[in-house]
């Protein structure tokens, strides 16, 4: 093999080992955070509500429909509802 080919080789490797890493980070950051309904700044949501179906696009801030994951324990603190409003 040529060096050519094994620097292409452990590049190759080490970005699915970096993307394996990230994917298991990911699940726990799942079990680690909430939704937060009621603290999004305009255009920093991330999910859709019943007015728009894409992340960012609050039209304005603290919308209580409107939510962001933030770290478990910490949406009641800040102001936020655990829970979507009624319709």
């Amino acid at each position: 093999m040529s060096s050519r080919t094994l620097v292409l080789a452990a590049a190759v490797g080490g970005l699915f080992t970096l993307g394996t890493i990230g994917a298991a980070v990911a699940g726990d950051d799942a079990a680690e955070t909430e939704k937060c309904y009621g603290v999004a700044d305009a255009g920093k949501n991330d999910c859709h509500t019943a007015s728009h179906s894409c992340a960012g696009m609050a039209a304005t801030d603290k919308d209580p429909a409107e939510w962001v994951k933030v770290p478990k324990g910490t949406c009641e603190e800040m102001g936020g509802k655990l829970t979507a409003p009624e319709a």
